[in-house]
Order: C-alpha cells, then structure tokens, then sequence
C-alpha cells in the first residue's frame, strides 16, 4: 500500500448525476464504501474512500460470450487501438509511455471485462480516466485493428493463404498448456448451458470463424452503462472522478445512454444425476502416469456470502495443508503421482465449484480413483471434525483478511478485484471486504459438531451435478489440429478469386501502410519529467543489537501499519559460503525444508501446527550482482512467516524449522518434487520467454550461470531424471535424505539476523519474543560442503517443450549497474521496445509481446518474444532495432521517446508495496548495496540520459557484437532450429 495523505479527512460527496445506494464504514481497512447509481444510465459506482495517495480506478462490463470464438477477448484488445476522442491507432500503449502509472492493463474473465489502472499522480490519473472511459464507451473498432489484434487471413510469399492475429497466437500458446486444456475441457461439461460452456479467451480453431461485424455487435450489446460496474480507490473526491464519467462518458452529446441492455447472470440447469466422461489433451510423447482424473462439483452463487465464506471453510478443512484429509489422501495416492493443481475452490465466478483429483495417473483408474475421494468424503463426514481444524481455518481467513496486499498489484486494485466478481452479478461485495459479521455467524454454526458433516453431504456427496473428467495424453491431438487448420486454409484457397484474392492482397497492403504510419499521440494527454517527484520514498526501520543462538547479531525493525499482523523473517548472510551457493541439492533443500517433518513433529502434524498458528513458513534465497562485479553476488537465506499479532507461536515455528527439520519422510519427500517437477512442466508454456531469457544469458554473470543450471530447464531435465531413477532405485531417497541433512547441519549453523515488522505497540513484546526464542547456542556443523563448480557452453539452445507457438531471445553482454553506462543502457532498453519493437515483434509480427530489457543481475542486454509464431524474422527485427537507433537524430521524436521511457523507469522504481512489503524492500535494497541514496543516484543518472548515450551504448555493447541466442520451440520444429544453427535441447 503507497503513502498516505497527511491529511486523512476524505471529501466523501456524490456529483449530483449520482445518488447514494448506500455508504458503510470498515475500520480494519481504513475504507469508507460509497455506493452509488448514475441516475440517468443505471451505471453503479463503487468508491472506496481510503487516505491513500495511490488512486486507482477500474471499469468493468459483464461479457458473457455463447461461443469459443473469442470476442469477448478480441474486444479487449480492439477497443484499446483508439477511440473517438483518442483517434490514434494504440493509445493504451501508448499511454503506458506517457504515464506514471503504477498499474495498467485490461483482463478477460470467464464472465466479465476489465479495465483497471493506479498512479500516484493526480493528473495521471485523470489522463488515465478519460482514455479508458473513452475506448470502452467510444471505441473506433477499425477492421484493420480487429485484423492485427483478432484475426484474419493474409497470404504468404508464395500466395497461399495464412491464418494472423496477436490473439490468435497468444490463445495458441496458452491453450497448449497441459492445465489450461484441463480447465476448459472439464468446464464444458460441468457448465452445459451458460457462458461458462465457452473459452472466454477462444479456441483457435474458432476465432477463426469470428468476424468483424460480430465484434462489433458485442461490443454494442454489452458495453453499456446498464451493464458495467465501476469501481474507484483513493483520496480523489469521489466527486471529481463521477464528473468525468458523467461528462465524458455518460452525458456526451448525441451519446446518450438509455437504461437496459442489462446482461443478467443465471445460474446452470442442474444435472439430475453424475456423469463421466473422456477427453484427450496434446503431447509430444505419451508416457506412463500422464492421465488426469478430475471431479467438479457445481454449487451455488457466491452472491450468499455466509455460503460462501461455509465453502471457505468447507475447503480449508479438506485441503488447507498437507496434513488435511482429502489433500492427504490424494497426495499419497497409490494410483497417481500428485492431487491436481485444481483441486480447491473456485469462487471466481457466478457460480462457485469444487475440485477433487489427481493427475499422473492412467486411464483405467478413473472408476476408483472417483470411488476412493467418495469414501473419504464420506468418512470425513461420518466422524466429528477436530475442533483444533475448524479453529485453524478459521485462523486462515482472519491472517487472509488482514493481510495489506499490494506487492504484486496496487493495494486498491486488490481489493476492486476480490470483490468485483461480487458486484458484476448484482451483489453485495461489502460481505468480501467486510467479513466480521459472517466471520462471526460461522463460529457459531460450527458450534454444531455436524456443521462440516452437513456441507459435505449436501454440496459433495449428495450433490449431482458433479462431473468426473478423465483427461488421457494424445500424441497426435496437435497434429491434427494443425491439420485442421491447414484443411480450412486450403478450403479458403481453393475458393479464392481474383477479386477475393486482390482484397486480401489490399487488406494486408493496408494494414502494413496504418502499422508504418507514425501516430500522432500528440492527440493523448501525458504528464511529464516535471511530474517526477524529486525524493524517492524510502522506508526506514531501526537496527538493534540482540543475541541469536549465543552470537551477537543485528535485528532490523520496521513499525507499519499492519492491520494486526507481524511479519518475521530469519536472514542468514551466505557471503564466504561459496560451496553452499552453488551446491547442487540447495534447490531441492528450498523445496523441501518447510514441507517435511521434524524432530518433534511428523510432516502431516507440523503442516497443521504452521497452519495453526501462521500464514506458513517460506524459505527462499535473496541473490544480487554486486553492483561492481559481474562475477560476485550477494546471496542471503531468508525463512519468513507472518501471523496475528496476538500469536507469538509462529517465532517458534521458525525456529522449529531450522534446528530440528529431518529429511528422513522418503514418501513425502517424493510426493513433493513430483509435485514440483510436474507443476513445473505445466507453467513452461506460460513462461516461456523467461526461460529463452535465461538460457540466452547463462555466461554473462556469476548469478545467471548459477540460475540457469540450478534453477533453469537443466534444473528440470534434472529432476525429471532424479525421479525416474528413483523409481528403479528407492535407495535414491535415502542417499538424497543424508545429503539434505548435511547440508541441514552446515545451514542452522550459519550466523542469522531477523527482521520484525508489526505496529508500534507490538514492537517490544516481539522483540523479547525473538530475543527468547533464540537462546540455545548455535549447534557446530556436522559436515563440511565440497565446491561444485557452475559451468555452461556458450551455443545457441533451441529447448523443444509442449508449446505451438515460440519464445525467442537474444542477449548481449553488458555491464554491472553501478557502471556509467547501465543508465543508459535501461533507458535503452524501453526506448527500443517502445518505438520499435512493439511494433514489428508484436504488431507486424503477430507476437502477444516482445520488447528488450536489460538485466543488472546478469549484466545483460536482452530482446525477447512471448508466444511468436515466426522463426527467423524475429532474431531480424531484434538486430534491425539497433541500426534503428543508430540512424536516429536529435529533435523533438527523441527527445520524447526519451522522456517516454525515464517516465517508465520513474514509475517502476516509484511504485509501491505494502507496509510491510516496502519494509521488506528496503532492508534488502541495502544488504545489496541498493540503499536510498544509491537509488537516489541512479534516479539522477537516468534523467540525465541523451540520445548521445544511447547510441554511444548501443555501438559500445550491441552493433557487431557477438550475441547468443535462445528459443522455447513446437518439438516439431526441431528440424528448423537446427538448420536456424540452434543447438537441440529437449525438455524431458
């Protein structure tokens, strides 16, 4: 959460276009909800009045498509490439250059669309406001914008005919995900009749078959005030942000809305009795253990919201930890090798589900493997739930709502988006932001010792709309959808004219010419270098001397407010620790640490105990390039939790970790990297420019040598291939368990420091808390660490994954960040993507993104490409950037797309975190050499930045120099990388 207003008193009067529905006070939050109706459209307004000086505003429409062609998600993008007050071709990109926003983007939900935005700056803010009140309610919808962004068909060199479209290519990526294919494919059958039926995103095989007239006749049927739900956040009067929606959107002349073309939500017909059912999902190979057997249960609307927060509680009870009953169960199944990464509630839609299943199976065992989480049910039901479970989910929910988001995405926009599914449907979202007075009815049900046993029985197992998926592995499913495609292009040749042809021969022409033609965004408002504010905000904390484990030590201490949380952290300073660093099991060892057993608890009973009195423990590794050197790095061991303020246990819990966690659970050690390994497959379709990234950089720093072989697709290839061996070989676990432990031994006896945020008046007592916990001396190590050292060759890889579609990079070497250049060479870097990349990797090209970006942890400078469905010509348009620049002059165009981009850099280094979250940012930016007057430095060095810099950087470190390259490749376009001068690398 960002800074507040010194002065807290918020103007909390309506425009007079509105009236009030209702206004309701949370003091946890700091939040006044105004809710209120545009008189004359029906328009509802939701404003939360909070001191923050982070506003954020989000407007949204009910989508509810009754087809898979996508045009809920077509619109998305195309009502983004201008609009009636904005006639330029992109203005969101555009906006995003000439903005100091915190957040933009725009989603597509099953059931709705949205568009939010953050910003610090009130200007902005507005600026924002009117560009996207304008592009939902005014779009151009230009066909040659519904053909870069949708779909269309272009014929290639040798006139044969091609399907093109950035969201064609981006759904072809994301629906060669293995998990994505289980969601849609198990929605379909459980969602028979309503939108859910349908891919909101589109099956590339249908959008195929969308046009423009049909995105047109969606946009004029659901984007209507009837329809939307508007939300805002912030220490703007709520005033001023309903006059610009009054006036430039709902009472614009000859623009008047009428009340209706309201989208209503309905709920499914029920099924009157449980089905099965088989599909089959792509793969490259099939192999043992690759089936998917998933149940789905339909239960009601998340507009009760007691029946929802019971759902809640239902889910924790079953599967919250790994010592739960259902989660238990399915973890050691002997038939499958890990629970399914659905397994849960769904509340995101109209109706909420619930999933049960596993995955790594084989088909035969769909029958008992349903009959098997039946008799559990049934057994949970039979028998009273401990207490103890019921308090610890209880537990849950209260740490889940106090808990101050805001790291990943602006603390407002968090809490639009928890209730905005709520409010699309009619609801009454006070009962997500507010749940004292559910949170209090459902400690009384549960004083009922069937509460638990009722649900189950009423929403599980006597519950018939309940589904059952067998997903099987298809080697020749992406085959034949290529197939498919290639059958319907050529029925389209054969049905061309000359008259077809020629216009297709002129749409193409005309499309290229308006993605050619500067726009003039002169048109869009903008803020500028003025509006940066001079001082960073850096939080400060106090450092005191305590005793860990008899050695003198530092503890960092940070007062926030916390909304009565504490959150802890034990750090440990690996500097000297080199065989630790690169140790080849310290992977797994982060993996496993928190997940397993201990001396004094089994892996199920401590899993328990941390849900009982914490959110969990997390153990990762804090690593930095040292600002001077390439080839050194700061790298610290953090174990972190956070609990309620009342509950001191979770000290305690930490401490358990570290001194008393054995590796000698051999069946949950190996549930665990199963599930790791297998959840790691599935994520590689949606990350693949990360890892194209990684493998493209591995010898240009000590930190990206050791991420790529420890944590990159050698990692997996590595894992895969541990597993497989311990199937032959159990001994395998043991000989993993005493390398794990010696290593244990060398960790618990490093020196540690910690780190404490809370409110004022806690500060003390945690700091005692701590100070106690730690007083057993630190235990000698049992084991020294024998130096392995991270080598990598310097080739051109092309890893073949699961993926119809390829992600590309390119990498230079480059320089630390506290060279001269590094500067420049950020500016660089978004100068490139903005005025050149943008348009031929992704609008030209038909890529869903691509950019460049350099890297100060691997002194890089990288250009990348995210779900592109073109080889050769990408690596083109990354080289033909830099002879671009380079034939730029100085004048007004550079000038701007300079300022354009240090107005990027300001915004990423300026947006906030939440209280805690800027505690934790700041701690670490000074044990990295990052502290404030260095960013204060740097803030200095980037506005100095000229066109003279970035091109005396771009001929110093790009223009002829040698680069290497690396691609996430279809595996049937092995051939082709080889021939590209790739290097094969398969992942296993």
């Amino acid at each position: 959460m960002p800074a507040t207003s010194h002065d807290t008193t918020l103007d909390l009067t309506l425009h007079p276009a509105f009236t009030l529905r209702s206004h309701e006070r949370i003091d946890a939050l700091s939040l006044d909800v105004l809710v209120s109706e545009h008189n004359a459209t029906g328009l509802i307004h939701y404003h939360l009045a909070h001191p923050s000086d982070e506003n954020a505003f989000m407007i949204g429409f009910r989508t509810q498509p009754m087809t898979d062609r996508g045009e809920a998600h077509i619109l998305e993008h195309t009502s983004l490439c201008g609009s009636e007050k904005y006639p330029v071709r992109d203005p969101f990109f555009s906006m995003i250059k000439r903005s100091l926003n915190t957040f933009m983007n725009a989603f597509t939900a099953a059931d709705w669309t949205a568009y939010p935005f953050a910003t610090q700056n009130r200007q902005d803010y507005f600026n924002l406001l009117s560009v996207y009140l304008d592009a939902t309610f005014f779009p151009s919808l230009n066909p040659l914008d519904f053909a870069q962004e949708g779909i269309r068909v272009e014929l290639d060199d040798d006139g044969k005919p091609q399907y093109k479209g950035i969201v064609f290519n981006e759904m072809k990526g994301a629906m060669s995900g293995e998990i994505d294919q289980l969601y849609h494919t198990l929605a379909r059958h459980l969602f028979p009749t309503t939108t859910y039926h349908y891919n909101s995103g589109g099956e590339p095989a249908a959008i195929t078959e969308l046009t423009h007239a049909d995105l047109v006749k969606f946009h004029q049927s659901h984007y209507h005030p009837s329809n939307a739900v508007v939300m805002s956040f912030g220490n703007i009067p709520v005033a001023e942000t309903q006059a610009r929606i009054h006036e430039d959107a709902l009472a614009v002349s000859g623009k008047a809305f009428a009340k209706g073309q309201k989208h209503a939500s309905r709920l499914e017909e029920s099924l009157t009795a449980p089905i099965s059912v088989t599909d089959t999902y792509s793969v490259d190979t099939v192999k043992p253990k690759q089936t998917h057997h998933v149940m789905a249960w339909l239960l009601p609307s998340i507009l009760d919201g007691k029946q929802r927060l019971a759902m809640r509680l239902l889910e924790g009870v079953l599967v919250e930890h790994a010592g739960s009953p259902l989660r238990a169960y399915l973890d050691s199944h002997p038939l499958a090798s890990a629970p399914t990464p659905l397994l849960g509630l769904d509340d995101s839609h109209y109706q909420m589900v619930f999933y049960a299943g596993v995955r790594g199976s084989e088909p035969e065992h769909g029958d008992a493997i349903e009959q098997g989480i039946l008799d559990l049910l049934k057994q949970v039901a039979d028998q009273p739930v401990d207490s103890e479970a019921i308090e610890t989910i209880l537990h849950q929910i209260e740490i889940d709502q106090r808990h101050i988001g805001g790291d990943s995405m602006p603390y407002g926009l968090n809490l639009m988006l928890e209730g905005f599914s709520t409010a699309i449907h009619d609801g009454d979202p006070m009962h997500v932001w507010d749940i004292d007075e559910n949170l209090n009815w459902l400690r009384e049900q549960v004083q009922n010792p069937d509460f638990i046993a009722d649900l189950i029985r009423k929403f599980l197992l006597d519950n018939p709309h309940r589904v059952r998926l067998t997903l099987i592995p298809d080697a020749s499913k992406s085959e034949q959808q290529a197939k498919d495609e290639q059958a319907k292009l050529d029925t389209i040749e054969a049905a061309l004219t000359d008259d077809t042809r020629n216009a297709l021969i002129a749409q193409a022409k005309a499309l290229a010419e308006r993605q050619a033609t500067p726009d003039d965004v002169d048109l869009l408002p903008k803020v500028g270098l003025a509006d940066i504010p001079a001082q960073i905000q850096f939080k400060t904390g106090t450092k005191r001397d305590i005793t860990l484990s008899g050695v003198p030590s530092t503890l960092y201490e940070y007062e926030a407010g916390t909304n009565g949380l504490y959150y802890y952290q034990v750090i440990m300073p690996l500097e000297g620790h080199e065989a630790l660093i690169n140790h080849p099991d310290l992977p797994t060892y982060l993996s496993l640490i928190s997940e397993v057993g201990t001396r004094k608890h089994d892996a199920l009973a401590f899993q328990a105990r941390q849900a009982r009195h914490s959110s969990g423990v997390t153990v990762r590794i804090s690593q930095r390039t040292s600002p001077d050197n390439p080839e050194k790095m700061d790298s610290f061991l953090v174990f972190a939790t956070r609990s309620l303020s009342r509950k001191f246990e979770a000290i305690e819990l930490v401490k358990e970790v570290l001194n008393d966690t054995i590796f000698t659970e051999y069946a949950r050690m190996e549930e665990l990297l199963t599930q790791k390994q297998m959840g790691w497959q599935s994520r590689l379709a949606n990350a693949g420019h990360a890892y194209a990234m990684q493998t493209a950089s591995r010898n240009t720093s000590k930190i990206a040598r050791l991420e790529y072989v420890r944590g990159g697709l050698p990692a997996l290839n590595s894992l895969t291939e541990f597993l497989q061996q311990a199937e032959q070989d159990s001994s395998a676990w043991q000989k993993l368990g005493e390398r794990l432990a010696n290593l244990h031994s060398y960790i618990k006896a490093l020196p540690k420091q910690a780190l404490i945020i809370a409110e004022a008046e806690v500060l003390p007592t945690l700091q005692q808390a701590i100070s106690e916990s730690w007083q057993t001396p630190v235990e000698e190590p049992t084991a020294t660490l024998i130096e392995s050292p991270i080598t990598t060759d310097g080739s051109d890889i092309a890893w073949l994954a699961q993926t119809n579609v390829f992600h590309h990079a390119l990498v230079f070497d480059a320089v630390p960040t506290n060279h001269p250049d590094a500067p420049a060479l950020m500016v660089l870097s978004s100068v490139l993507r903005n005025n050149y990349l943008h348009r031929t990797i992704r609008e030209q090209g038909g890529a869903y993104g691509g950019g460049a970006s350099y890297d100060s942890n691997a002194c890089s400078f990288k250009f990348y490409s995210y779900r592109d469905p073109r080889d050769q010509a990408t690596f083109d348009d990354f080289l033909g950037s830099i002879d671009w620049l380079l034939a730029q002059t100085t004048g007004e165009k550079t000038d701007a797309w300079i300022e354009e981009a240090i107005l990027g850099l300001m915004a990423g280094m300026d947006k906030p975190a939440s209280p805690a979250g800027e505690a934790v940012k700041a701690l670490f930016a000074e044990l990295h050499g990052r502290g404030k007057d260095w960013q204060q430095a740097m803030r200095a060095k980037i506005l100095a930045v000229t066109l003279e810099d970035l091109q005396r950087v771009t001929r110093t470190y790009l223009k002829d120099k040698p680069y290497t390259r690396a691609s996430l490749a279809p595996f049937d376009k092995a051939e082709l990388m080889q021939n590209m001068g790739f290097q094969i690398e398969k992942v296993l």
